[in-house]
């Protein structure tokens, strides 16, 4: 969700400007809820994305992921890659983004 910006041109570019950061869950689960919860002092800092392992579409992921949720992968250079699992590490998270 965007703050209310003087033109459309530069929200535009804001969101592209940030990180995606992308929570890998299901419901319920009450890790990814704490999760969740850890990682509001870092939302002006990256756009979320959660996808939903028990969705049929995401099977390959609830395969890798079962029993590790949460996971978090961060994009960066057109490439993903896991940057924590089970527990948001805050000091980590500060130096990932921008």
């Amino acid at each position: 969700m965007f703050v209310c910006l003087r033109s459309a041109q530069f929200r535009r570019f804001s969101s592209r400007a940030l990180p995606t950061l992308t929570l890998f869950t299901k419901d319920p689960c009450p890790l990814c809820d704490e999760a969740k919860e850890a990682l509001e002092p870092f939302k002006h800092r990256f756009m979320l994305r959660t996808v939903d392992v028990l969705l049929p579409e995401n099977r390959c992921w609830f395969d890798r992921y079962r029993w590790d949720l949460p996971v978090f992968h961060v994009d960066g250079c057109g490439t993903q890659r896991v940057v924590m699992k089970h527990r948001v590490d805050s000091a980590l998270l500060d130096k990932l983004l921008p």
